[in-house]
């Protein structure tokens, strides 16, 4: 049987990232980098396409329980069996120099056989390695890339059926250690680390980490392992964050809709940058602001919806043709054609993230207002265009409503700079005028008077869940009636079994994509917080109780929700979900930072 999505849970090092199925498989697995190929691809094809499985020997089926070590990203995986039990640790040490993933076994129980079987395939599963033993450790290589296992001195590995194997016995109380280093081929093997004192440091370093959490609220447990979640999807090294760890899990079982979220977007700056700073992580916060300065430096009219780790710009997109897909959801995808995309919103979330940060008192970077005053005059010029707004369809250009209500907000938090900084210099008057145009045109062409909502975009009838970030914006307050109305409309429209759905996919859909898509799990978020800051705090509890409930059993959420078959759908984990997931509690305790 297929793992589900929700199958599998997260290790990392904050440069990278694997998946592990309740199988004791890892089958995803990136290096040296987020984006690079994967030398575990089971996760989108099979067996054969790479993956590294410990459990005990004959058990083909999930483990008997698992977790995540409290306020750690260290994961326990625990099988019961008629001759005993064992608990295999999984870890991604933060690297001095190398990746390292460490799997400890332990016996708790009994005398327990182990199996471990190792397949590398590097280049999303397509290359097979020359493995040869060196000085007792297994060592793959082929072209640029070069891994070595190592285990402890009494257990036998060999070479069979194009994997490495090894079989042992563990009893009670003994402990045997695997680590998997994998370093450029042309340099020399890595300095090894300890595998025991690397445990140790992670789970003393993840924990000291969490202690910096400001949030004590109703909602500790899952604020908690979504803060660990999105640090872990932080790309250590420049501060930029990837949308998920990893590519074309499907939106759609057996569907196209397939992307590769293995980078930065923008759109997640501001959402990210309020909840590094309202959960107390001002040194994270202030790295991404970093990132995002010297990403979007240039001319404002090169400005792209998303970058590479380091701020890299071509992300060319290609398929995949040797991956069947996660359940025969092909094709799969590398790279992300949107890069190329007009999104007018974007300079809207990047102005509030700079203006938010400027708030918090952030140190100010000396030409951050330089660019803002660039970006905020390119937009002045440049707005009355259509784009393909924040969900980036792939079915033509549209006034986007909320692209348009983006477009005010970066005139707005462009005029309050202005007010709250006597030392900054700018076109206030200006300002003011293109903020009231927008403001007025938006009010006039995207709302329905008739149906009393905002819309998708101009003079159309179809609703977008985009819309219910209004309030929360400040475009208008969250009492005004068309407010209302908004919340009304679009959750009678496009809610699935209590979730929402971005848009609709029936017809002629805009997105331009065939078949259909699950509840988007952020979206729904957006209006747990909209019933919340409209007055209606139980409908907005329950919702939200409701979508904590969908994470899995060790936290996690993907991109979507399918309410009928009832599991995730989606990149896994997604940065978005978890930033919805924090923002919401911090708003129903009070504590959220809306723009």
């Amino acid at each position: 049987m297929h793992p589900r999505i929700e199958d599998y849970a997260l290790i990392g090092d904050e440069q990278t990232a694997a998946l592990v199925g309740r199988d004791g498989s890892v089958d995803w697995l990136c290096l040296p980098r987020f984006d690079s190929a994967a030398c575990f691809a089971k996760l989108l094809g099979d067996e054969d396409n790479g993956h590294w499985r410990i459990a005990p020997k004959g058990v083909d089926g999930p483990c008997t329980r698992r977790a995540y070590r409290q306020d750690t990203l260290v994961l326990d995986t625990e099988w019961e069996t008629a001759d005993g039990a064992i608990r295999v640790t999984d870890l991604m040490p933060q690297r001095d120099e190398a990746p390292d993933v460490v799997r400890i076994v332990e016996g708790l129980r009994g005398r327990v056989t182990v199996r471990s079987t190792l397949r590398l395939r590097f280049d999303y599963g397509a290359v097979m390695p020359w493995v040869r033993e060196s000085h007792g450790h297994r060592v793959a290589v082929a072209g640029p890339d070069s891994a070595w296992l190592r285990s402890e001195p009494q257990v036998r590995t060999w070479g069979e059926d194009f994997g490495t194997h090894a079989e042992f016995t563990v009893e009670e109380g003994e402990k045997v250690a695997f680590v998997l280093t994998w370093h450029p081929s042309h340099q020399p093997r890595p300095a090894l680390i300890d595998p025991y004192e690397a445990l140790e440091a992670s789970v003393r370093d993840w924990r000291a980490w969490v202690e910096q959490c400001h949030y004590d609220g109703p909602y500790r447990e899952a604020v908690v392992r979504s803060l660990i979640t999105l640090k872990a999807l932080t790309y250590r090294p420049t501060g930029g964050i990837v949308a998920a760890a990893t590519t074309s899990l499907p939106e759609e079982m057996g569907g196209v809709r397939n992307w590769d979220y293995r980078y930065c977007w923008l759109r997640d700056s501001t959402l990210t940058l309020n909840v590094g700073l309202s959960a107390g992580y001002r040194e994270e916060a202030e790295a991404w602001r970093d990132w995002l300065l010297r990403a979007v430096a240039g001319d404002p009219a090169d400005l792209q919806i998303m970058y590479g780790l380091a701020g890299e710009r071509r992300l060319p997109e290609f398929e995949v043709p040797w991956l069947s897909g996660f359940q025969g959801s092909a094709p799969v995808r590398i790279g992300n054609e949107a890069v190329n995309q007009l999104q007018l919103d974007v300079y809207g979330e990047v102005m509030d993230t700079l203006a938010l940060a400027r708030k918090a008192g952030l140190p100010t970077e000396p030409h951050m207002w330089a660019i803002q005053v660039a970006l905020v005059e390119w937009l002045r010029e440049h707005w009355r265009q259509p784009d393909e707004g924040l969900w980036e369809v792939r079915g033509g250009r549209r006034h986007f409503v909320h692209s348009k209500v983006m477009v005010w907000v970066a005139a707005d938090r462009a005029v309050r700079s202005l007010e709250h900084n006597p030392s900054l210099h700018g076109d206030l008057e200006g300002w003011r005028a293109f903020r009231d145009e927008v403001h007025r045109e938006v009010c006039e062409r995207g709302y329905d008077a008739e149906r009393n909502t905002f819309t998708q975009s101009y003079g159309s009838r179809e609703l977008d869940a985009a819309v219910l970030l209004i309030p929360r914006v400040g475009f208008l307050p969250p009492d005004d009636p068309r407010v209302i109305g908004t919340i009304d409309a679009v959750r009678a429209e496009l809610s699935h079994d209590g979730l929402l759905r971005r848009y609709g996919t029936e017809g002629q859909s805009v997105d331009g994509l065939p078949g259909g898509e699950g509840a988007f799990l952020a979206c729904s978020f957006w209006l747990a917080e909209a019933l919340h800051m409209a007055g209606r705090a139980k409908e907005a509890r329950e919702l939200f109780d409701h979508l904590v409930g969908l994470a899995n059993d060790v936290g996690l959420l993907a991109e979507e929700y399918d309410p009928v078959a009832g599991h995730q759908l989606g990149n896994f984990p997604q940065a978005f979900s978890h930033i919805g997931l924090v923002n919401t509690a911090l708003a129903l305790s009070g504590d959220g930072g809306a723009g």
